[in-house]
């Protein structure tokens, strides 16, 4: 092979998609390749050339949709594939420098398709096939079932019959069936329906401490309800839901009735994770000092979590689970100090810990719904104090401050529950750009703590009103395209849509609340309820507002960047930096900035969609 040959080779060799081709096929690929020179203010592709793949080796080529709308820009390494993938050809592309571009003619480029699968994959991939490959392709989002055995399904560790009883049993039968059976949790079955759940904690503290007769039946100290799972869910998620409720046991349920039981100990068997340790210390903590020693411990949970291969959904899972132990704990300190509170009240969260999706990076939102009893005059003082003791709990404990003060120590978000209803309704009824950013924050509100009834009318207010009122969901279409992701890069840098360039992005603003954002409006127009983003995706694919392949292709583009932000984090956390959400592209691999390129297009194709439908500006 010639030097000039050698030389097109190497430049060739690391770029996606030709990364993918064997050796053999990258060292017979430069002969095959044809080389054009592009004067600036010269139309791409030239008119006089045959459809071909065009690989830019040095120089700039600016491409406008059909609005004059800046779309990309391609520069070194990009690769630009629409004539031969059949593109419309509606995009107006012009060389804004002097420009060298390589060629490789269709029929070339088909004949590699056909040889090498890998690279064929590259072209006949949907976008979301594409980004789940990269995901698990990469560090942060390897095969997690093979690198974490939490990531299998939960009813793989329920390894024995499970022990069940029917509710007409007594206490003392009960616990002579499990003494027989030599289990610490005894599922109550009435037919096919869990009824509870029994424990040796339940005997001692319910029976024997409360010198309740053994005769008495044993629906007497069960627990009810009972929280349970499915036996196909990963056991992560069986792991996390018993680190957030406090328990130790969780039955596996399905449509055809009780399956088996794990405990945490099962699970922990198989995993040495210190997420449920993390929370137990933290649910014995016994002053604000204590808490902000155990969190503490955060970044290297984080830290241990993304090693193991967990996601960077689980990874949120995980660390949501601590932040809501930590949250409850203070509370509890709180009203230790402060007595009984004078009305039930409910402690939600809303943001990043509402929706289950928290890193050590995350701040706080939180708020306060009181009972309708609540008197300004004579309870005021105490909720006040509480909301105070615990935004500043969590701040010393690394949750920040919100810097749009959206907590509960702000007297606007510490209201009865009649006033956020009244809330809700004015939001909804002003459809206003204020009303859509205040609604934004609150509608991923959930109990922490206290009485879930009190919360429970104003969802079921706004999902019923929301997905009537055509203006107030144009209005959150035009607040969930505010933020939106750069049209990808140029050089070392992000290309803005304004033609802007900035050395680097924000990924939570410019990627992943652009994803919630389009979640929680899809989700409101067909009147569901779900709170996290995933859930959301998943609950409205294939419904009127959005496709199964578009609700795909964001979940896919969601988890890529996610697990992009934990890799990032990581790295700055080994490094003993304060993590953030700034990724430089220079960064990045070529396949990583590819991907990411792919994750944007993605976004936008969706806010465009969106935008249409609610006839939301132009330029999105």
């Amino acid at each position: 092979m010639s030097v000039e040959l050698a030389e097109i080779r190497d430049f060739v060799a690391p770029l996606p998609p030709f990364s993918l081709l064997d050796a053999a096929t990258l060292d017979a690929l430069p002969k095959q390749l044809a080389v054009r020179y592009l004067r600036r203010g010269s139309d791409f592709p030239p008119a006089d050339e045959a459809p071909a793949l065009y690989l830019v080796r040095k120089g700039a080529i600016e491409r406008r949709d059909a609005h004059g709308s800046l779309v990309d820009m391609l520069a070194e390494g990009d690769v630009f594939a629409a004539p031969c993938l059949g593109g419309d050809g509606s995009d107006r592309c012009t060389a804004v420098e002097d420009t060298l571009v390589y060629l490789l003619p269709c029929p070339a480029l088909q004949a590699l398709r056909r040889a090498q699968p890998a690279f064929d994959a590259h072209f006949a991939q949907s976008t979301a096939e594409r980004l789940r490959h990269a995901r698990r392709g990469t560090a942060f989002g390897a095969d997690e079932t093979a690198a974490d055995p939490l990531a299998q399904p939960v009813g793989a560790f329920a390894a024995r019959t499970p022990v069940a009883a029917p509710p007409t049993l007594s206490i003392r039968e009960a616990a002579q069936r499990m003494s027989e059976a030599r289990v610490s949790a005894l599922m109550i079955v009435d037919g096919e329906r869990l009824a509870g759940i029994v424990t040796d904690r339940d005997l001692r503290r319910r029976c024997l401490a409360a010198g309740l007769s053994p005769e008495a039946p044993v629906t007497a100290i069960m627990s009810a309800p009972v929280a349970s799972i499915g036996p196909e869910s990963p056991a992560f998620e069986a792991l996390l839901a018993m680190t957030r409720l406090g328990i130790h046991h969780l039955p596996l349920v399905d449509a055809g009735g009780v399956r088996g039981l794990v405990s945490s100990t099962d699970l922990l068997r198989r995993q040495g994770t210190a997420t449920v340790h993390l929370a137990r210390r933290v649910r014995r903590c016994a002053s604000p000092a204590a808490l902000t020693a155990a969190a503490g411990e955060l970044p290297e949970l984080q830290l241990r979590l993304a090693a193991a291969g967990a996601g960077a959904a689980q990874v949120g899972q995980a660390l949501t689970a601590i932040y809501d132990a930590v949250s409850c704990r203070l509370i509890e300190l709180a009203e230790g100090e402060l007595g009984p509170p004078p009305v039930p009240y409910a402690w939600a969260a809303c943001g990043s810990q509402g929706r289950h999706e928290q890193t050590v990076h995350s701040d706080q939102d939180n708020a306060l719904v009181v009972h309708d009893d609540y008197r300004p005059e004579a309870h005021g003082a105490w909720f006040a104090a509480l909301a105070q003791r615990v935004n500043d709990g969590l701040d010393a404990c690394g949750v920040r401050y919100c810097p749009g003060r959206v907590m509960a120590s702000n007297a606007e978000w510490r209201q009865p529950q009649r006033a956020w209803c009244d809330y809700f309704a004015a939001w909804i009824g002003q459809a206003d750009q204020r009303a859509a950013m205040l609604a934004a924050n609150f509608l991923d509100l959930r109990v922490i703590r206290g009485d879930p009834a009190l919360l429970a009318p104003v969802h079921a207010t706004v999902v019923r009103e929301c997905a009537q009122h055509e203006l107030f969901l144009a209005r959150m279409t035009a607040n969930a395209l505010a933020n939106r992701p750069p049209l990808g890069f140029f050089r070392n840098f992000l290309l803005e849509h304004g033609g802007a360039h900035v050395d680097a992005f924000d990924i939570k603003r410019g990627g992943l609340l652009p994803i919630s954002d389009l979640a929680r409006v899809h989700a409101l127009a067909a009147g569901r309820a779900e709170i996290g983003t995933l859930a959301r995706l998943h609950a409205v694919a294939g419904g009127p507002t959005l496709s199964a392949e578009g609700a795909q292709e964001l979940a896919e583009a969601f988890e890529f960047l996610g697990g992009l932000r934990l890799r990032h984090q990581s790295a700055q956390l080994r490094r003993g930096e304060t993590p953030d959400n700034l990724i430089a592209p220079a960064a990045l691999s070529a396949l990583e900035r590819a991907e990411l390129k792919a994750a944007f297009a993605a976004i936008g194709r969706q806010q465009a969609v969106l935008a249409q439908r609610y006839a939301v500006g132009r330029e999105v």
